[in-house]
């Protein structure tokens, strides 16, 4: 199923503006308008949110705008170098979200993320990290993820939830304004005159008369809205990415045909890359159809490769994803991402044993459940049980030593910690003795034998309620002979200490 995201960015031209003045930027909360000249007429360009309170809008005349807001003092628009910064921002994305990125001028992104999604976590992570990040930067921005891209412009401009599924594009259109549609300002004024407001107006008209009437475009937009006329989406190409391409005399669409050519793509691609001393950390295999659709697959390495039967397998294990519709015509594999080839030592004698390389297993796993989902634990600088454990890569160099803390080897700690501790019913004398019993998920454990307890400090640092924390673990065995790791949250006679309830950890092997 296509999943395209629009990215809506309101304040495209004047948060550049800001960026290009420093300092000498008005606050925002500063009317701020940037004019331009539309043939003979000075006209507003962008405003920002505190000059579209007071009434002013993009198309209107600047005498008009200082009419209204008397004082007012505007700025030149420099359209040529917002468009060319959207480009590179559009770049941006095609490095780090999906191998089909597009400007769409003069405020907004077009990605298609079709089989690309998973690799940041879904399209809930997608969405987030796309905002956040720019958020970092000072841009304003808000995605919508759809079928079609007429959906996503729409709910992105207009509101609409952030995640449209393919049954839900006519309800989430339905009400909103005819300008969602991307109509000319012209057409919107005469559908207007008629009594049109809403999408769902016009998506009530038969076709033939409305056609008639004013044309196709209004026709046009609905179907590419609701996903019954096809719109494509033009890549951004990034001149210096190696790029290798086949184009075809007759189109081909069979399993086997396609993995044969991708196959010639990635010898070709290798070449190139050995030339240069690289290896490919992401590579982007675009097939395009006769009917101008384009199937994306993007595949990642976890370290540089120029393996050229390994980069074939993970392109090959995602055929199954591509639909050939009526055939494709052309194929290009870009090397995204291509870093210097890692050199390292073979063994020093025959009798010593090579490193296992794990990375071609972690790439196969990474580019199918996503890399966010894949991971080794490490450890980390803490006391604190719960906090002296970590994900990282799982490629990632192991600690080169023990860690103070919860790594130390005089107390064993269990083979199954819990990610946050679970409140058990118990009974114990205080301020030492381990528990007689406890009944933990419903389920009653008489104690046979105990051990401890070993006192742990809060980190006085995160916070001050942990300035004077305490627990006191103990290993308890029950009469079936499991072991279990218990805790009492407190010294056992200051109640600054803790609450002195207890609450299970883990469980030994």
């Amino acid at each position: 199923m296509k999943r395209v995201v629009s990215l809506y960015l309101p304040n495209w031209p004047i948060d550049r503006l800001r960026r290009r003045l420093g300092s000498a930027a008005p606050p925002p909360e500063t009317p701020t308008v940037l004019v331009g000249r539309d043939r003979r007429r000075r006209i507003l360009t962008a405003c920002n949110p505190a000059a579209r309170a007071l009434g002013l809008r993009p198309g209107m005349a600047a005498v008009q705008a200082h009419a209204l807001v008397p004082g007012l003092e505007p700025f030149d628009g420099a359209p040529v170098e917002d468009a060319a910064a959207l480009e590179r921002l559009a770049l941006w994305a095609l490095r780090r979200y999906a191998p089909v990125c597009a400007a769409d001028a003069p405020d907004g992104l077009a990605i298609d993320v079709t089989g690309a999604a998973h690799l940041r976590g879904g399209e809930e992570g997608l969405l987030a990290d796309l905002e956040a990040r720019l958020a970092e930067a000072g841009v304003r921005a808000r995605a919508v993820v759809a079928p079609t891209y007429g959906a996503a412009h729409a709910a992105a401009r207009h509101g609409g939830p952030a995640i449209i599924t393919e049954g839900e594009i006519g309800p989430c259109l339905a009400d909103l304004p005819l300008a969602a549609l991307r109509l000319s300002p012209d057409l919107i004024q005469s559908l207007g005159r008629m009594g049109f407001e809403t999408i769902l107006d016009l998506e009530r008209q038969p076709r033939a008369p409305l056609t008639l009437r004013f044309g196709p475009e209004a026709g046009k937009r609905l179907d590419q809205a609701f996903g019954r006329a096809f719109e494509p989406i033009i890549p951004v190409i990034e001149a210096e990415q190696i790029r290798v391409e086949q184009v075809f005399a007759e189109p081909i669409g069979a399993a086997e045909t396609l993995a044969r050519y991708v196959g010639l793509l990635t010898d070709a691609l290798c070449t190139q890359l050995e030339g240069q001393g690289l290896g490919a950390r992401r590579l982007d295999w675009l097939c395009h159809r006769v009917d101008h659709r384009i199937e994306a697959v993007r595949v990642g390495t976890a370290r540089p490769v120029r393996d050229r039967r390994r980069l074939t397998r993970l392109l090959q294990d995602k055929i199954e994803t591509v639909s050939p519709g009526f055939g494709i015509e052309r194929m290009t594999l870009t090397a995204s991402i291509a870093e210097p080839l890692d050199w390292r030592p073979s063994p020093s004698s025959l009798t010593d044993e090579a490193a296992p390389d794990i990375s071609g297993l972690v790439d196969l796993l990474a580019n199918r459940i996503g890399a966010r989902s894949l991971y080794r634990m490490a450890p980390a600088q803490s006391d604190v049980p719960e906090r002296s454990v970590r994900k990282t890569s799982p490629l990632a160099a192991s600690a080169p030593a023990p860690l103070p803390g919860a790594w130390v080897p005089d107390w064993p700690r269990p083979v199954r910690l819990f990610p946050s501790p679970e409140p058990v019913q118990t009974m114990a004398l205080l301020p030492d003795n381990p528990p007689t019993h406890f009944t933990w998920r419903g389920v009653r454990r008489r104690i046979r034998r105990a051990d401890g307890p070993e006192r742990i400090y809060g980190e006085w640092g995160r916070r001050d309620a942990e300035m004077w924390a305490v627990r006191d673990y103990f290993q308890v065995e029950d009469e079936a002979g499991e072991r279990f790791w218990l805790f009492r949250a407190g010294d056992g006679l200051d109640a600054r200490t803790g609450s002195q309830a207890w609450f299970i950890h883990g469980r030994f092997g």
